[in-house]
């Protein structure tokens, strides 16, 4: 059976990942321009420290999130199951990709609902973009993926970037701030919203808390550049990822390179939202963009997040090693965390969030 249009990208789009080097290329993270005050007397037993924390009402042992990356073809399938069976094992939290191709036909539903039959008790959430919530006039449609994955909660992703520069992208994003406010008032589960390697400013995260949005994926620039994804797939597929796109003269040829880097860098984005918090005392921010080791989650903490979450550290790490990589992988960063907690004299997660870091430059 020959795939849908919706599906082929998703497949392309995790290829590229695995096979291409899509990082920024002039523009980091930021956490490399910030470093912790030494505790050398922490007063506290490394036995003692406890990284738990509560996730859409369930307790998880990090404060870590594997992102929402694929589902919607055949192979996405195998790739949730192992990331749940990671996740279930850690009791840590999930999130799946986009459930557009779930919305357009049923043929790969259980390559999102496979994360639920395998991981019962963790912290699950769906995810659709921007495009497909401006044009929502009830919340039906958003209720039957949640029920698909039984999920804690559902992220909203806004991607304006990566829309502009797909042959087949839905640049009108008129309405959206209007289909957020409808799922936050409407959904029987918290909404999230999130960046997906642009990042968020104060002045969006602001108008997101205004219509009812308590938790913010600020996914800075600095990890993954999916304006690089999308150069290279159109460069690589050629007329195949074009079709009968009506946009296919105008987009092949804007010299899309320039956009590459474009973004606010993660640890500038988590700044400025995480100011908001006096203001919003019950916003909860997760940082993403970049994280690349158990220091950068404790920094993201210190800075202000309430979670770090990374997907293409993940996604990797599974395509080399299945999912013994990815438990070496988060058991290293969960050592890196609790490591930087004894050496800054964090017993919890609430202490880590006190400590003050200083910048290199």
């Amino acid at each position: 059976m020959k795939m849908t249009r919706t599906s082929s990208r998703k497949q392309q789009h995790v290829n590229i990942s695995l096979t291409k080097d899509v990082s920024f290329r002039t523009k980091s993270s930021g956490f490399d321009r910030w470093d912790f005050l030494h505790n050398a007397l922490p007063e506290l037993n490394l036995s003692d420290i406890d990284t738990s924390t509560v996730f859409l009402g369930k307790k998880i042992t990090l404060p870590f999130i594997i992102s929402g990356m694929t589902g919607g073809y055949a192979k996405a399938k195998r790739i949730n199951w192992q990331l749940a069976e990671v996740c279930a094992q850690k009791k840590i939290a999930l999130g799946v990709g986009s459930q557009r191709q779930a919305s357009e036909d049923v043929r790969y539903h259980r390559s999102y609902s496979v994360v639920r039959e395998i991981a019962s008790d963790i912290p699950i959430f769906g995810n659709i973009g921007a495009a497909e919530v401006a044009k929502l006039r009830d919340i039906s449609p958003i209720i039957r993926l949640i029920d698909l994955i039984q999920a804690d909660g559902f992220a909203v992703h806004l991607n304006p970037l990566q829309e502009l520069l797909q042959p087949e992208g839905d640049t009108n994003f008129r309405g959206v701030l209007n289909g957020i406010e409808l799922l936050a008032k409407s959904l029987p589960v918290p909404i999230i919203v999130k960046e997906i390697g642009a990042g968020i400013s104060a002045n969006v995260a602001r108008r997101l808390i205004d219509v009812g949005v308590k938790i913010i994926d600020i996914a800075g620039a600095g990890g993954t550049s999916w304006a690089g994804v999308e150069i290279v797939r159109r460069n690589e597929e050629g007329e195949k990822t074009w079709g009968n796109v009506k946009r296919k003269k105008v987009v092949k040829n804007l010299n899309a390179e320039i956009f590459w880097d474009w973004g606010i860098p993660t640890v500038d984005a988590l700044k400025s939202v995480c100011c908001l918090k006096s203001a919003s005392p019950s916003l909860k921010v997760i940082a993403s963009g970049g994280i690349s080791s158990g220091i950068d989650c404790a920094k993201s903490i210190a800075l202000g997040a309430d979670f770090a979450a990374s997907a293409m550290s993940m996604l990797q790490a599974l395509a080399s090693g299945g999912t013994k990589a990815v438990l070496r992988l988060i058991n290293q960063w969960e050592w890196e965390l609790k490591s930087t907690m004894f050496l800054t004299g964090s017993r919890s997660i609430a202490d880590l969030q006190q400590q003050i870091l200083y910048s290199r430059v």
